[in-house]
């Protein structure tokens, strides 16, 4: 048990070395590569970058590459400063455990590479470091047997269409287009003002949110999500979704630089990040976008 607690704490390096898989593998390693990035799930990490230190091992094929020198025959250092570099810049995470995972997953679909060992520790939350460490496999994910997702029409909904007695074949009509997410400004209540930008966005962020779901009460077929996950599953499915914005927007590695109540800037947004194919603005001005774009009377 004391060899299995010293070991625990040993670099990731030790861990592939005492637990080999039947055959002995190569090895590469990447050691005390440190990011500083915004990461965490409570509210003082939020709007505030900290010191984060990933040790990474890669068990590997064997390449032959002795004989030849042939560097295409490796698996570059670079594949895993690389997985780590697109899995920050995808989406500000909470968990560690999800970033391993995303960092292994990269790695893992590199063809040379057979295990991968990622710890990944918090320098700056305490006296000490706070940490995960994962062991994944090649192979042993499940794939997604959907494929990626299509690229969606972008409907905005403004409140007269929302309220218009032709809201469900305006629903149509954008539906037919293609796979369909529908995005809508806040609720026709006042909202509340308080005069301090934070504050402020998750207000109006919640008030396009509570227009969600007033939508979603006038048509069943409209169903309110927040999650890339949600929205990507939807459009293989050939749902309708409502996006309720607060999770995308505050998680956003890449924010919008856009107000939150500049409700259709932000559906475009949202069509940049989910590579729409158009936008359609029903009762408004349609925004400048890099895809077609245009507005629909109520």
């Amino acid at each position: 048990m004391a060899n299995d607690t010293t070991l625990a704490f040993q670099h990731p390096e030790a861990r592939a070395a005492a637990y080999p898989p039947s055959d002995m593998a190569d090895r590469i390693s990447l050691r005390d590569h440190l990011v500083e990035v915004e990461i965490g799930a409570f509210q003082p990490e939020r709007g505030r970058t900290q010191r984060v230190l990933f040790n990474v091992v890669v068990e590997v094929r064997p390449s032959g590459v002795a004989e030849t020198d042939d560097v295409d025959r490796v698996l570059s250092y670079d594949t895993i400063t690389e997985a780590i570099a697109a899995a920050l810049d995808e989406e500000r995470l909470n968990l560690l455990e999800t970033l391993a995972e995303k960092v292994a997953a990269r790695v893992l679909a590199e063809p040379q590479a057979l295990r991968c060992f990622v710890r990944i520790e918090k320098l700056d939350l305490g006296p000490g470091a706070l940490g995960v460490e994962i062991v994944r496999a090649a192979g042993a994910a499940t794939p997604d047997a959907g494929g990626e997702a299509p690229r969606p029409v972008i409907g905005f909904l403004t409140n007269p269409a929302i309220d218009s007695d032709g809201l469900s074949a305006m629903i149509d009509r954008v539906a037919n287009l293609g796979p369909t997410i529908l995005c809508v400004g806040p609720h026709p209540g006042a909202v509340p003002v308080t005069g301090h930008p934070l504050t402020q966005r998750r207000i109006d962020l919640l008030a396009i949110e509570q227009n969600c779901w007033r939508l979603a009460a006038r048509d069943p077929r409209c169903v309110v999500v927040e999650t890339r996950t949600e929205l990507d599953w939807a459009l293989k499915k050939g749902r309708i979704s409502v996006w309720a914005p607060s999770k995308l927007v505050l998680d956003a590695t890449h924010p919008p630089s856009v107000q939150a109540l500049d409700t259709v800037a932000l559906a475009a947004w949202l069509g940049e990040v989910m590579h729409a194919q158009r936008l359609v603005a029903v009762g408004w001005n349609a925004p400048e976008a890099p895809f077609p774009t245009e507005r629909w009377e109520v």
